[in-house]
């Protein structure tokens, strides 16, 4: 499906990333480019965005978990084909990564994952993370401010999945969607 927002020209979106103080790396994307349309708007989610990245406190393989579950129950598959390269040139092996698709039921992942992944899987389901969920989150993310940054992740990565699906924005022509094996989620775009 073509982008429902057509994308600023690269000179344009370093323009645009410039003035907002954001690294060079982060403003070439296809996502940064149609969100360069607007300015302001640009800086401040992706001015968000780099500090989730690039000084983030929260455990890598955490935060990727979560992001790649929230990839699957939204049917985002350019916020799973993105993060996919990053958890697996991170460090989190493949094989875990595929088990968020069905982690419940996945012997692969161990008792901080299932944490974290449940209090995604109830914040997605439209209400809070339970009492019960919050504190097996803490034993794992013991830090306040961590677990504040967790939270501010999970509002961030859905916020992102929304504007991937919704303005549809496109992968990179040599990106192959859905990886490593193609299987999209089932509530993926048709």
């Amino acid at each position: 499906m073509p982008a429902r927002i057509p994308m600023v020209s690269l000179e344009r979106a370093k323009e645009v990333g410039a003035l907002a103080g954001l690294p060079p790396h982060r403003t070439t994307s296809n996502a940064f480019r149609i969100v360069a349309q607007n300015a302001e708007v640009a800086k401040v989610a992706f001015g968000q965005l780099v500090q989730l990245l690039e000084h983030n406190k929260l455990d890598f393989r955490l935060r990727e978990l979560m992001i790649m579950r929230i990839g699957w129950v939204t049917g985002s598959g350019y916020e799973w084909t993105q993060h996919w390269h990053i958890a697996v040139k991170g460090g989190v092996p493949a094989e875990d990564v595929l088990a968020v698709r069905d982690w419940r039921n996945s012997a692969r992942l161990g008792p901080a994952d299932r944490a974290v992944l449940a209090a995604v899987d109830e914040s997605l389901g439209g209400g809070s993370i339970t009492d019960a969920t919050w504190a097996e989150v803490t034993k794992h993310i013991t830090d306040p401010a961590h677990q504040v940054e967790f939270v501010i992740d999970m509002g961030n990565w859905l916020a992102f999945s929304m504007l991937f699906r919704n303005l549809r924005i496109p992968l990179p022509d040599d990106m192959a969607i859905w990886p490593p094996d193609g299987v999209a989620s089932p509530n993926a775009d048709k």
